[in-house]
């Protein structure tokens, strides 16, 4: 048996993954276990888990990926600090220390603190592009496709397409640092007042809201884009490069004044910028998407990158119709690219054969991380002294959480295998019903501790996803924005079509209100039966029930924590929130037999709020 340990860390979302002879056999983000959000840090408790799931120890890795080239990463540091030398000193002091103590000679960083590896374990490095390319093309389903890359900056590269067959990926074209489209989305993310590599869904979900008024004058002064989607920003604009922000004052004149201060009120203004920084990545994707296929000439694509966390982009090049299929990385920023390393390895540097799985994917829904046993929640709920009831079975937890969601109660279901990657897919999800007008506002006020103006994500049914939104394709990781369906929308009266911004929120536009956006869209979760039986069997019962075959689906976290790991990190989210019913795996806690949980005022105060 070959054991690869695909890693990533010191930049963002450190995670570890173990591959053993192809097979992907665990994944996990190192924020899961230390609970801080985005943890760069060395993941050490991820490690510890990827090789219990695998049965093994250090002693018997064969080989260690790390996700990028450290040297090349570091000349590209170097050059743009001289290049902009010498405003860039305050770059050179902030980033030597690290990189001198751990950054630089990955491979005896490693090694230092992973005791028990062997030493005839050989490290491989793919580039950072090859890593996002690999976790895009390797488990997907195609036997060839072309794919796509994008986010901020690896080495060098910021975007990335090329070919990819059998075992193998082809890079045929990059754009390099400083001109990428991550970067130009984190700067408005910066200037709108919300955390870069951590709040640029945000802008997303914000978009709406506003009017694309300053589309035009990004294209005039901020972004070249040709027909073939390749692009120059004007660094006239940007901090990033020179300095420690994202943006500098000239950036700010142009828009009209100073950045946002995090947590103070959102305007119109925001609202705008975010809905103009929008099209403009929409855009630039479509012609990306366009220019690949006709010089390609395949109809599929594989996405990875931050960048391809941005949904309704994807949405709009999957409608587009240039390609037949695409299947983007659940995990597509940093995290992912430690399985892209892994499996680059053992299929393109080993070349090891692929075996597919006609129409499935190889990442197994992304529940690859850790899962508890009955006696393991046993131990945990006496230990709180928590009444909790235990039900027979998965298929009866099932059936009882789809009726506490019918009668309107707010649900935490916490079950099977952790996600890998940023989404919640029904395995630590807190659910609700998608009928109700009042419960996007119940959800992210009282629960999620978090803007009201954030949308929810639904869970439908594979076979019933055309009944309720305009797309009949897979979207089994909640990265594909699509239209709700005219026949259930609500007609808007003209008074309401006269409101303006964040007065759009609570209008009801559909008979799905609380997972329909203020732009009749949504980001779908398609569930099936083969990728978690459980979960839909929950929403087939609430079918049954209702009529209704799509549930609200959120993240079972509060807003600036990861989401929950353990049972014991599900319990008191639940108590601290205004969560009804918890369901951990089969057994199932009411909020109102709970005792209460004092001494937790400052509870929030753990995390960083972004």
């Amino acid at each position: 048996m070959t054991a690869i340990l695909g890693l990533s860390c010191f930049y963002h979302d450190a995670a570890a993954v173990l591959v053993q002879d192809g097979e992907i056999v665990a994944a996990a983000q190192e924020e899961r276990f230390t609970r801080k959000k985005h943890d760069a840090d060395f993941p050490a408790r991820a490690i510890e888990y990827v090789l219990n799931a695998g049965r093994m120890d250090a002693s018997a890795l064969d080989y260690v990926s790390f996700y990028d080239k450290s040297f090349l990463k570091f000349e590209r540091l170097l050059e743009s600090i001289l290049e902009y030398a010498p405003s860039s000193y305050r770059v050179w002091l902030a980033a030597m220390p690290s990189w001198l103590d751990h950054k630089l000679l990955i491979e005896r960083t490693i090694r230092k603190r992973l005791p028990g590896l062997p030493k005839e374990a050989r490290f491989i490095f793919p580039e950072h592009h090859e890593s996002h390319a690999a976790a895009a093309f390797f488990p997907s389903p195609f036997e060839e496709a072309a794919f796509l890359t994008l986010d901020g900056v690896g080495e060098w590269a910021t975007t990335s397409w090329g070919v990819a067959r059998d075992n193998q990926v082809d890079m045929r074209q990059e754009i390099h640092f400083p001109h990428s489209l991550g970067m130009l989305y984190s700067a408005f993310t910066y200037y709108t007042g919300f955390k870069v590599n951590s709040g640029e869904y945000k802008v997303m979900g914000l978009a709406p809201y506003g009017e694309p008024r300053y589309v035009q004058l990004i294209y005039d002064h901020l972004l070249d884009v040709k027909e073939d989607g390749s692009f120059r920003l004007n660094m006239d604009y940007f901090d990033f490069a020179a300095g420690l922000r994202m943006t500098n004052g000239k950036f700010h004149k142009l828009f009209g004044g100073p950045p946002r201060q995090p947590e103070s009120r959102l305007g119109q203004r925001e609202m705008d910028l975010a809905r103009s920084v929008q099209v403009v990545t929409e855009e630039t994707v479509l012609k990306l998407g366009r220019y690949i296929r006709k010089t390609s000439g395949l109809k599929k694509l594989c996405l990875s990158g931050g960048v391809a966390l941005n949904c309704v982009a994807n949405g709009h090049l999957l409608r587009d119709g240039s390609f037949e299929e695409i299947w983007i990385q659940p995990a597509a920023g940093d995290a992912g690219s430690a399985l892209g390393s892994a499996l680059f390895t053992w299929y393109q540097y080993l070349g090891n054969a692929r075996k597919l799985s006609p129409g499935r994917d190889a990442q197994r829904g992304s529940y690859l991380g850790p899962s508890y046993s009955g006696t393991e929640i046993k131990e945990v709920l006496k230990a709180a002294a928590a009444p909790y009831h235990e039900l027979a079975d998965a298929s009866a937890a099932a059936r009882a959480a789809a009726a506490h969601l019918a009668e309107g109660r707010v649900v935490g279901w916490f079950q099977g295998r952790m996600e890998f990657g940023p989404r919640a897919l029904g395995g630590r999800s807190i659910i609700g019903d998608p009928r109700s007008e009042k419960m996007q506002s119940i959800m992210n006020l009282k629960i999620k501790f978090r803007e009201s103006f954030r949308p929810f994500a639904p869970s439908v049914l594979r076979e019933d996803v055309s009944r309720y939104f305009d797309i009949d394709h897979d979207s089994h990781y909640m990265l594909i924005v699509a239209p709700v369906k005219e026949s259930i929308r609500r007609q808007m009266t003209a008074e309401e079509q006269e409101l303006f911004g964040i007065e759009k929120l609570n209008v009801k536009r559909s008979d799905l209100p609380a997972i329909t956006h203020v732009d009749y869209s949504a980001r779908i979760q398609t569930v099936t039966r083969e990728n978690n039986p459980v979960y839909y069997e929950l929403i087939q019962e609430f079918k049954r029930l209702t009529g209704t075959s799509v549930i609200i689906n959120t993240s079972f976290n509060v807003r600036g924590e990861p989401i929950v790991l353990s049972p014991e990190q599900a319990y008191l989210c639940f108590q601290r929130t205004g969560m009804d019913v918890l369901f951990l795996e089969n057994f199932m806690l009411l909020k109102t037999e709970q005792p209460v949980l004092e001494s937790d005022t400052d509870w929030q105060k753990e995390f960083e709020l972004d």
